[in-house]
């Protein structure tokens, strides 16, 4: 028997199918940031959303397509969210505790969310568009470079800044660090802010 995904039909419009396919967004998440998507199954999903695997193809033509419309659709939320803040603050301080607490945020929030977006990213980023807007690691180098970082040093600076977030991150997914991350958000961001102050020193 053929394995090829099935073509996708058009979604169901209206209320009700809004309504189903963000259960089985919200449903697939959790178990792809459980499981993997390897791991995971449409029957594990359509079993956990309490619909056939019929409907579920209904609104995705395939898992892969599932688990790809999942990572950047969020990713490029996050990345926006990243670019509304930088626009927003006018001061570098305030930008970097904010994106800061809006990660620490999400994370205590949407822990599934954002295990899923770290497990997954090698999977998904080589389909992340460059523009900031739609690229967290994008986002974060303009807005470093917009405060001063030298273009040669924003890599660098934007890899160091990210990795004291998703870090601690980790360590909280696996239990090494208690507590809600957002507790962290000060000491966070004390770190980021050395790291942007170092990349700006000739």
């Amino acid at each position: 028997m053929s394995s090829a995904p099935r073509p996708a039909a058009p979604a169901r419009r209206g209320r009700d199918g809004a309504d189903t396919r963000a259960r089985i967004e919200a449903v697939a998440l959790e178990l792809f940031a459980q499981k993997g998507v390897a791991g995971t199954s449409v029957r594990d999903i359509a079993l956990g959303v309490g619909v056939s695997e019929g409907a579920l193809y209904r609104h995705f033509a395939s898992k892969e397509e599932l688990a790809r419309v999942l990572y950047l659709t969020r990713y490029g939320a996050l990345a926006a969210e990243i670019c509304a803040i930088d626009a927003d603050e006018p001061e570098l301080r305030a930008k970097l505790r904010a994106v800061v607490g809006l990660a620490c945020g999400l994370f205590d929030a949407e822990p599934a969310l954002f295990a899923y977006l770290l497990i997954h990213q090698h999977e998904h980023l080589g389909l992340v568009p460059d523009a900031p807007e739609a690229n967290v690691v994008e986002a974060v180098a303009h807005l470093l470079r917009g405060a001063g970082v030298p273009p040669e040093r924003t890599a660098l600076a934007s890899a160091m800044a990210l990795g004291c977030v998703v870090q601690p991150a980790v360590f909280a997914l696996y239990g090494r660090l208690r507590g809600p991350l957002t507790a962290q958000v000060d000491a966070i961001a004390a770190a980021v802010m050395g790291i942007a102050e170092g990349a700006m020193k000739r």
